[in-house]
């Protein structure tokens, strides 16, 4: 039996650029080399497109996918011709320009099955201040918060702010997911300086209230019958879980299950699946609550493309449920395509 086209994109334009290339090389040594042969494409910042490395068996220990500090441009080729007749895209893309709808509205061009949401609920998911607002209309509790657009009357939201909200707040772009961009205010001075910052990344930029609380994360699977898993916990030995202590540093650890109450647990994987529905999810995402001191559970984000490196919580999660890493590989390979047959049906 011929085995089938996996295509990896990784890298991309976004500030996310190294937690992919750290996903894809975990994803290219976990796929199941009986059933699927592995062609990877890397987007430099640029936004080229450059063929790199086909695998019919699992890498070396060693192998390295091409990056930005090694990238070969001689093998750079036309976006459009990643396509081939059978194969399904894995895009191992985080943030802008990979999380947010664009490169699924491309692949959706090319007619080509894709892992994961799809434009809409990735474009809606990427967006903090739109995500709030679809998961309130659904009654599910967010941290309170102010969003700001570029151009508002500083001084006004400012003020807003102070009214609102107490110190400590945290400042995020509304765009962005992996911490990138994100800052804690302990002041006013603090606050601005945070603004300055989010800014630089996108035009919209959520403050929102700093609360004491567990970070805990549910995992997500499905199409139309959606699973979640036990939820499991973001254990910090830092003060804030930036992004250099969530990827670079790696200075966490899970704990898997989180030990919570059972109605706790029941009550973040209803919200989780109700949040994922909101939003028309498809595939896979990663649910992310807080859980405070006095017992509140607030849904933070959702990521539809969550990290797939060896010490990412979205596989652990789902290995603790007795899904293994190749499985659930070949799991959303078979979403992806039951997606797009209901998506090219819809289109007659």
């Amino acid at each position: 039996m011929a085995k089938q086209r996996l295509i990896l994109l990784y890298g991309g334009r976004s500030a996310e650029r190294e937690v992919s290339v750290l996903s894809a090389e975990s994803v290219m040594r976990a796929v199941n080399y009986d059933r699927f042969s592995v062609k990877t494409y890397f987007i430099t910042k640029e936004g080229d497109f450059i063929q790199t490395q086909e695998f019919e068996a699992k890498p070396a220990a060693d192998e390295k996918l091409m990056t930005n500090a090694t990238v070969d441009m001689s093998r750079k080729i036309k976006p459009s011709d990643i396509y081939e007749d059978g194969a399904v895209v894995f895009p191992v893309l985080h943030g802008p320009m990979g999380e947010d709808g664009s490169i699924q509205g491309f692949l959706e061009v090319l007619k080509m099955p894709y892992v994961g949401c799809n434009i809409l609920s990735s474009s809606l998911a990427m967006d903090k201040i739109t995500t709030k607002r679809v998961l309130e209309s659904a009654g599910i509790a967010q941290v309170p918060y102010v969003a700001l657009v570029d151009g508002e009357d500083l001084e006004q939201k400012i003020q807003e702010i102070e009214e609102k909200l107490t110190y400590p707040v945290f400042t995020k772009p509304s765009n962005m997911g992996s911490s990138v961009g994100i800052s804690k205010s302990e002041n006013q001075a603090e606050l601005r300086a945070s603004l300055d910052l989010a800014f630089k990344y996108d035009s919209r930029v959520l403050v929102e209230q700093g609360v004491t609380a567990r970070e805990i994360e549910v995992g997500l699977l499905g199409n139309v019958d959606v699973k979640s898993t036990l939820p499991g916990e973001v254990v910090k030995d830092v003060a804030f879980y930036d992004y250099e202590a969530k990827y670079i540093d790696n200075k966490i650890t899970m704990d898997i299950p989180a030990k919570i109450p059972e109605e706790v647990v029941s009550l973040m994987r209803q919200n989780a699946e109700t949040a994922f529905r909101a939003l028309g999810g498809l595939g896979l995402s990663r649910c992310d609550f807080f859980y405070t001191e006095d017992g509140q559970v607030f849904l933070n984000e959702l990521n539809t493309m969550p990290g797939f490196t060896q010490w990412s919580m979205y596989p652990l999660l789902w290995e603790n449920m007795g899904l293994a890493y190749p499985d659930l590989i070949e799991k959303l390979v078979g979403l992806a395509e039951e997606a797009f047959a209901k998506r090219e049906a819809h289109l007659l």
